[in-house]
């Protein structure tokens, strides 16, 4: 990251400086997936001195330009596709003009009624915002192909990651065994009664996937680095996970 000062006004207050917060080659977690050419996953967790609320429209409004700033200096840009995240199995790939997208109460748009979103476009930045719930980031060895999904507990019951790799084997002749598939810190038992994470597990073996990590992070054991919606009983922000294919030279 640069040493740039990245200190960005929040409700007359300043914020402190991002420069020491990891976002990419940082993350153990994602290593497999930044180890493969022209894929760039990335995760920003708990941000310290950003107000939270139980309106989670108003602490994302408090995080975005805090985020914004750092996928502008990782990524060279700070615009990126966010899933509207009803707790369903819709995915949708973008860019696509049918798309429908609205404006969240956060000031930037979503793309509605779904919780996944994948492309094979360079450059189009991929997000998801989680709190407890997991983010499913997904990468074709083989078409440069990427996904971005939020699975909780509704989510994984409904198997959005199949119907994620469904989808991009009709739109992007991806197979399940040149998937990458990482899932990142969410909670898990004891702090939560089902154990979302081990089903996916199971779904991506099911589903032929040919690499699939899972480093175990509880989201509700370390609130220094994530934000948990059940610890904190809503009063809390969210993390943000990303996914790009780099543009092509």
């Amino acid at each position: 990251m640069s040493d740039e000062s990245a200190d960005v006004p929040l409700g007359g207050s300043i914020a402190p400086p991002l420069r020491f917060v990891p976002v990419t080659g940082a993350l153990s977690f994602l290593k497999s997936l930044n180890s493969l050419p022209g894929i760039r996953a990335g995760w920003i967790g708990r941000l310290e001195g950003v107000e939270v609320t139980t309106d989670r429209d108003e602490t994302l409004g408090n995080l975005r330009p805090l985020h914004e700033e750092m996928i502008r200096r990782e990524f060279g840009r700070a615009q990126w596709w966010r899933a509207e995240q009803v707790h369903g199995n819709g995915v949708a790939v973008v860019p696509v003009d049918s798309v429908p997208t609205r404006m969240a109460g956060d000031g930037l748009p979503v793309v509605t009624g779904v919780d996944g979103l994948v492309t094979v476009a360079p450059g189009e930045i991929l997000g998801i915002y989680v709190a407890d719930c997991g983010a499913i980031w997904m990468a074709d060895r083989k078409t440069g192909a990427v996904g971005l999904l939020h699975s909780g507990k509704k989510g994984t019951e409904l198997n959005i990651l199949g119907e994620a790799i469904r989808l991009m084997g009709d739109r992007f002749d991806t197979r399940a065994e040149d998937l990458v598939v990482v899932l990142g810190p969410c909670i898990r038992p004891p702090d939560y009664e089902i154990d979302f994470a081990a089903e996916i597990a199971r779904q991506a073996t099911a589903a032929g996937v040919g690499e699939f990590h899972d480093e175990g992070e509880n989201t509700a054991c370390d609130l220094t680095r994530h934000y948990s919606y059940r610890v904190e009983k809503g009063c809390t922000g969210r993390m943000l996970a990303l996914i790009v294919r780099e543009e092509i030279a």
